[in-house]
């Protein structure tokens, strides 16, 4: 979908090893933004169109972080996000989603996947707008050597995912 309009949505902290992890989701259950913070304007700022009415309540998809928290590392992959961009930025959170936990890419394999092995600034920017964080796995992506790259979230967050990951 390239034109999400939401009117109401859900926010939720929960608890998790790497700091407090706050998700937003739609009437529908379906994650807009998510990240590792307590402070809500901090995810609604991840949108380009917030919804316009915004309740603190319980999310669906805060379970699915529990049990990935607990050693379930595909309980991430049901959840449903909803996400608003280019095709080429759709694809890519379309991507980011079939990456292995535990098999991260570079941004040039990344791009390569997409099937647009120049286009490495282009996969950079696709994760760096991802909103739906954990969800739609955009830590999985590292530069070329391993190095972690940046995120939104601070690197020890994405250290911790990927060391996670990494152990089963």
């Amino acid at each position: 979908m390239t034109g999400i309009t939401q009117t109401t949505a859900t926010v939720q902290t929960i608890a998790t090893p790497d700091g407090p992890f706050t998700i937003l989701a739609d009437e529908r259950g379906r994650v807009l933004a998510s990240g590792w913070t307590a402070d809500p304007t901090a995810i609604v700022a991840r949108l380009a169109a917030p919804p316009a009415d915004i309740r603190e309540g319980e999310t669906e998809a805060a379970a699915a972080a529990r049990a990935y928290y607990a050693g379930d590392l595909a309980a991430i992959d049901a959840v449903e996000v909803a996400q608003s961009g280019t095709a080429l930025q759709l694809d890519g959170w379309h991507a980011l989603r079939r990456i292995a936990p535990g098999a991260p890419l570079t941004y040039a394999e990344f791009a390569t996947a997409l099937g647009r092995p120049s286009a490495v600034r282009a996969a950079a920017s696709i994760c760096a707008r991802n909103a739906p964080a954990l969800f739609v796995p955009c830590h999985r992506v590292l530069r070329t050597g391993g190095a972690l790259g940046g995120f939104a979230w601070g690197l020890e967050v994405k250290r911790a995912l990927l060391a996670r990951e990494s152990a089963t």
